[in-house]
């Protein structure tokens, strides 16, 4: 089931957009007011697959909280709202709107753009546990933010990630990743995980993604 994120202050409109939704099996969660929907997506960044956010809003102008959900998540935003003018849908999709619908507009609508996206985003990125990879830009996010590998810290990432749960020895490891060499002797590959937990935010001495196996290698677990 995809959790859908409402912003919109209209109780009807809410209520009616909920029902909906949930009648294609989408769960949604609904705010009226954006300052507490901002706070509770910045401690759920990667709970949601899609925003449905009003423009006319209290607290904040649409406009400054579709930008402030784009500063932290590249999560898709679809405008909901009254105000129809290309002025209006031309600042959306400027501040980080992916799609915009004018009210009144069927309820089939929003579903039927809710599902493009869903596919779009779906050929863009493969969502691992917190992780979003888009293999074709080779770029990783962690829980909505990106994380700048190396070449050889994105091909070891992959390597863990297709062998997620399995104990992989430095050698197995070397063989997949072109660029390093193995050497029992030699601390290259401890380097660039060392350098790749940083980068993901794991700790060594208490792990969440990369467990070291003495003796052998590495596990990746958590996702």
């Amino acid at each position: 089931m995809q959790h859908i994120l409402l912003i919109e202050d209209d109780v009807e409109m809410q209520e009616l957009i909920c029902e909906y939704l949930s009648s294609y099996n989408f769960e949604v969660t609904p705010f009226a007011q954006p300052k507490e929907a901002l706070e509770h997506f910045r401690k759920n960044p990667t709970h949601y697959a899609v925003v449905v956010l009003d423009l006319m809003l209290p607290q904040m102008d649409g406009f400054d909280v579709c930008k402030k959900l784009r500063e932290v998540s590249q999560l898709p935003i679809i405008i909901s709202s009254a105000r129809g003018e290309v002025s209006d849908k031309i600042l959306a999709f400027e501040g980080g709107a992916d799609d915009y619908l004018a009210k009144p507009y069927e309820p089939r609508e929003l579903v039927i753009r809710i599902n493009a996206i869903l596919r779009r985003a779906t050929k863009e990125l493969r969502v691992v546990g917190d992780f979003s990879i888009d293999e074709d830009k080779r770029e990783v996010q962690v829980d909505g933010y990106s994380v700048d590998l190396t070449q050889i810290e994105y091909d070891i990432f992959l390597f863990f990630l297709k062998n997620r749960e399995k104990v992989v020895s430095r050698e197995l490891i070397s063989n997949a990743v072109k660029g390093i060499e193995y050497n029992s002797k030699d601390r290259t590959i401890d380097m660039h995980i060392s350098n790749l937990r940083q980068k993901i935010g794991d700790d060594a001495k208490e792990p969440k993604y990369i467990k070291s196996v003495w003796g052998i290698g590495y596990k990746f677990v958590g996702v």
